[in-house]
């Protein structure tokens, strides 16, 4: 189980190396260190990833540029293959999968959407949502009724006979997006898909993801190297430098507890407000009188206003509404300035 989830993709001790002696190298020591690949003139692109996602979740990769979260995508995905490592999907291997099997597999289960949006020129914005189903033989009038429904969903019913030339790029990547959707996946892989798009337009497009994520619930694994981008979208996020995972979290844990200096130098500039729920800087429940009840899954800069406003504290409540603490406006002050609540 994954956070309260169950397990749909794992990946344990993924490695991929490019260099003349790269299998060698690991067969000869199962976990170089930096300085071991350079010796060797090997690049390690990932280096001993593991990690594990859970159904329903939104699990983000993020890193600087070449730190290997694209590379470690594909890797999931067998677009590339794994130096080392395992690879389960549903509890299947996908490293054994033969080619038709990894075919269908991507064809039923699996949805992509890349920075690019690499739509066919010569097809309408139907024709390229409904191309997937086209490849696996489904009629057309079928897969055309199929490509209407996912196109309204993204919000371009009425621009179906458009050609990609005479959209937006908000609108080309919402076809991008439709198309992958069109299969119905239970794996979503989005590499940056929203890092060529004006900063506008890609925020309406998070809007777009999470709305499409709160009606359909998929499984999404998504890149990025935003930092502002992965906390509003993310459930757990993991952080690549130089190839390896240095911590795997919730947006909330990384930027009060970052495991490394590279992290905290990462979440620096994140307000800490925006991360951190109720339920985290309440104190011990008192006696009262209170000002009124805050579920304690709420962020803390969604509360602000009317926790300073008031001049008593609120009663947090957990998921099943039972009084678990109380906030006031010092915690509030105390998390907005970086000072330690007082014990």
């Amino acid at each position: 189980m994954v956070m309260d989830r169950p397990e749909i993709l794992r990946c344990d001790g993924v490695w991929k190396l490019y260099g003349a002696d790269a299998e060698g190298l690991l067969a000869r020591d199962p976990a170089p260190d930096a300085e071991s690949l350079r010796t060797a003139h090997v690049v390690g692109a990932v280096r001993n990833a593991t990690l594990s996602v859970g159904r329903g979740e939104i699990f983000v990769i993020m890193g600087l540029s070449g730190s290997g979260k694209s590379t470690l995508l594909r890797c999931l995905a067998r677009l590339i293959e794994p130096t080392a490592g395992r690879v389960e999907f549903e509890g299947r291997d996908v490293l054994a999968m033969t080619e038709a099997e990894l075919i269908e597999l991507r064809r039923r289960k699996m949805g992509m959407v890349f920075q690019h949006f690499a739509l066919l020129p010569h097809l309408t914005v139907l024709e390229n949502a409904a191309f997937p189903l086209e490849v696996q033989g489904i009629p057309r009038t079928a897969r055309e009724a199929r490509a209407r429904e996912v196109l309204a969903l993204v919000g371009l019913q009425g621009r179906e006979g458009h050609y990609p030339r005479q959209l937006s790029g908000g609108q080309q990547q919402r076809v991008g997006i439709a198309r992958s959707l069109v299969v119905e996946p239970d794996l979503w892989f989005l590499d940056e898909p929203f890092s060529a798009l004006d900063p506008l337009i890609r925020r309406e497009m998070q809007d777009e993801l999470l709305r499409l994520q709160a009606r359909l619930n998929k499984t999404i694994l998504f890149i990025t190297h935003d930092f502002d981008e992965a906390i509003r979208l993310a459930d757990r996020i993991a952080v690549m430098k130089d190839g390896e995972i240095v911590q795997t979290a919730t947006p909330e844990t990384l930027v009060l507890h970052p495991a490394t200096d590279y992290v905290a130098e990462f979440t620096r500039h994140i307000p800490r407000a925006k991360v951190a729920r109720l339920a985290t800087v309440a104190a011990p429940l008192g006696e009262g009188p209170f000002a009124g009840d805050l579920p304690g899954h709420l962020r803390v800069a969604e509360a602000a206003d009317r926790i300073e406003a008031a001049s008593q504290p609120f009663r947090v409540l957990d998921g099943a509404g039972r009084p678990m603490g109380q906030v006031g406006a010092r915690a509030v002050i105390d998390l907005l300035i970086g000072r330690e609540a007082a014990s």
